[in-house]
């Protein structure tokens, strides 16, 4: 039976763990502007995945990847001495998408925004194909707002 509760608190411990240690021990100088966004455990608390992201080019995200991957077993023993469990999950990292996928609605939004002004500049000189009022009245309805 898992206790998702207790994998969620130990996730957010990892990740907290995780961040101080990438700042205060870690001296690579591969190692980027990086930022530990989550962390999730499996419900049998044996496998973590830590997502981060990198300010910065591609050149950087991969020199980051490879600077967590050489310092994950430093990163897994300071999570089992600051956690306590009784065995300490296998750390996985992974870039994580929030930049492309926020950069992604950005543009989306902008076009959106553009197909709304190109219409609102149609529109602005347009005139009704018919009547003002395109509903039908009826005839007695009409003879009296004629009088």
């Amino acid at each position: 039976m898992t206790d998702t509760a207790r994998a969620r608190k130990l996730a957010d411990r990892i990740q907290v763990v995780v961040a101080q240690t990438l700042e205060r021990r870690i001296k690579d100088p591969r190692l980027g502007f990086v930022t530990i966004t989550d962390a999730r455990v499996t419900g049998d608390l044996r496998e973590a995945t830590v997502f981060y992201t990198v300010f910065g080019d591609d050149t950087e995200r991969e020199a980051t990847a490879a600077a967590l991957e050489s310092a994950k077993g430093v990163l897994r023993s300071e999570v089992g001495k600051q956690t306590g469990v009784r065995f300490t999950p296998t750390l996985t990292f992974v870039a994580d998408a929030l930049p492309e996928n926020a950069r992604n609605i950005d543009d989306l939004l902008d076009r959106a925004r553009a197909i709304d002004a190109a219409v609102r500049t149609t529109a602005a000189g347009a005139t009704y194909a018919g009547d003002a009022d395109p509903y039908k009245v009826p005839a007695a309805e009409r003879d009296d707002e004629d009088e």
